[in-house]
């Protein structure tokens, strides 16, 4: 971390800590003050806006953010899928330590508690004296919630808007936008192109990453999901405008993130850069016009530390989240991980370090696109098959497509971005090999990473029926289709694949 960036964080805390805040109607109030702080988690978005790069991203106001505040380059997802990053996120937890790995899982008959003295983080603020509050950007209701372990969803926070709290109470605040997820429903897309009066991506000049087919259907797909992040971008400008215009800028923090990368064939769900390489940006007017540039790794549970330490708040003893803030808790990798997704049972662990990235598949004899329910109502997903079917993909194209996975695989990111070859096999790399899977296990053994157990058939059944029971009148295909994929994941535990 460069060394100034500390001195600027304490200098910023010192400032924060005797500012003002004031409420709407309150703009004379002075008292000392802890800061507000904000998150802004999006769906469904890897690394596609303007200062990343992407030039069919029209993003000013996330790019202002990055101009102005802290740009973390190697932030990871501890977790590729919704209910799952969230479960880590507000916890400061990996999701495999407090038993919240399996995508919408404890949803049945059978719950999940979190391991005993473990809080969420809108607890602790509320315990503080923070107002807590959590929005859909989108519709001004209550946002996103979605956590794999047993809560009360109407005290974890107070409102959903903190204009509603004390006169001079500090607030943490969420703001939920449903990023790429407003593609491929009609109703919402209509939103975006309408919000964007029209001007849309222009296909033709769309370039898909090397793994996915120059398919119009899925051309289109793409071109959908970069609107959505234009779109998106509108939605952070006017949560920022709402800040400054309540006069709240100078004394708020705000974070934006994703919670996963795109949904797609090798992103959202998966260990890939695509699924779990995200941005983050932490922005405060207290930075004295000093912008950073982080290149440390940082996992996303260490949002949920890093924002207790600027509000002044004793992180507990327990969270594995590490505040990004201090030197000394530089991480020299990161580990994500992928569990049952919905009906689809898979087990997967990544390293990223240095330059590589290492991935361990449990169940190297199923298909990297296994039968998903979800990932098979996308409209890219028949297209894909269908061209694999018939021999129309090159080698790239093919590797998601495949039958069987290899149980390691390792790449060297520098040379090899997209993630195509594979180097576990190679006598070069054995030694580089052995060291990441050492990690990879000693952090399973210190973590508990309770993925290491199968789940139980009991446990398996109670979500599929809490699932089927909604889809049997709402959506009979997709029930017929879940429970032919429930079926087929039995049938392959029973058969040791």
């Amino acid at each position: 971390m460069p060394p100034d960036f500390v001195r600027i964080i304490s200098i910023a805390l010192l400032l924060l800590s005797t500012s003002a805040c004031p409420c709407r109607g309150e703009d004379n109030v002075t008292s000392k003050a802890r800061p507000n702080i904000v998150w802004i988690v999006v769906d469904d978005m890897s690394c596609h806006f303007g200062y990343q790069g992407e030039p069919l991203a029209q993003t000013p106001n996330v790019d202002r953010l990055a101009r102005e505040g802290t740009v973390f380059t190697s932030a990871y997802a501890t977790a590729p899928v919704c209910s799952t990053f969230r479960s880590a996120m507000i916890t400061g937890m990996y999701q495999t330590s407090i038993g919240a790995h399996h995508h919408r899982s404890g949803r049945g008959r059978l719950s999940i508690e979190l391991p005993q003295g473990i809080q969420t983080v809108p607890e602790i603020f509320k315990q503080n004296g923070y107002y807590t509050c959590i929005a859909d950007a989108r519709t001004e209701k209550k946002g996103k919630q979605d956590y794999n372990f047993s809560y009360d969803q109407n005290g974890l926070y107070d409102g959903i808007d903190y204009r509603d709290r004390e006169k001079g109470q500090p607030f943490f605040a969420q703001y939920h936008l449903r990023g790429g997820k407003l593609r491929n429903v009609e109703s919402w897309y209509q939103e975006v192109t309408n919000r964007l009066q029209g001007e849309v991506v222009d296909r033709n000049q769309v370039k898909l990453p090397p793994y996915y087919p120059d398919h119009p259907v899925i051309i289109e797909d793409w071109a959908q999901y970069l609107d959505a992040v234009n779109y998106t971008d509108i939605e952070v400008g006017r949560i920022i405008e709402r800040l400054d215009g309540d006069g709240l800028l100078n004394n708020t923090v705000v974070f934006f993130l994703t919670d996963h990368g795109i949904s797609h064939a090798r992103g959202k769900q998966f260990l890939y850069e695509e699924g779990i390489h995200i941005p983050l940006i932490m922005w405060s007017p207290q930075q004295l016009g000093k912008p950073q540039r982080r290149d440390d790794f940082v996992a996303h549970i260490d949002l949920a530390a890093t924002s207790l330490q600027l509000a002044g708040i004793e992180l507990p003893e327990w969270m594995e989240g590490r505040s990004f803030l201090n030197q000394s808790n530089e991480r020299r990798f990161v580990i994500s991980a992928r569990d049952r997704c919905d009906e689809t049972v898979d087990r997967i662990r990544s390293v990223r370090m240095g330059d590589w990235k290492y991935i361990h598949n449990t169940y190297p004899d199923r298909p990297y696109l296994q039968p998903s329910n979800y990932k098979d109502s996308k409209p890219f997903m028949p297209i894909l098959r269908e061209l694999h079917k018939s021999g129309k993909l090159n080698e790239a194209q093919t590797l998601q497509m495949r039958n069987t996975r290899p149980q390691e695989e390792l790449y060297h990111l520098p040379t090899d971005p997209w993630e195509l070859n594979n180097l576990a096999a190679q006598p070069d790399h054995i030694e580089t090999l052995a060291k990441l899977r050492t990690i990879l296990n000693q952090w399973e053994k210190n973590t508990n990473d309770q993925g290491q157990t199968p789940e139980s058939e009991a446990m398996y059944d109670s979500d599929m029926n809490f699932v089927l029971k909604k889809l049997k009148t709402k959506n009979p295909e997709a029930f017929r289709q879940y429970q032919e994929n429930i079926s087929l994941m039995k049938r392959w535990q029973r058969q040791g694949k």
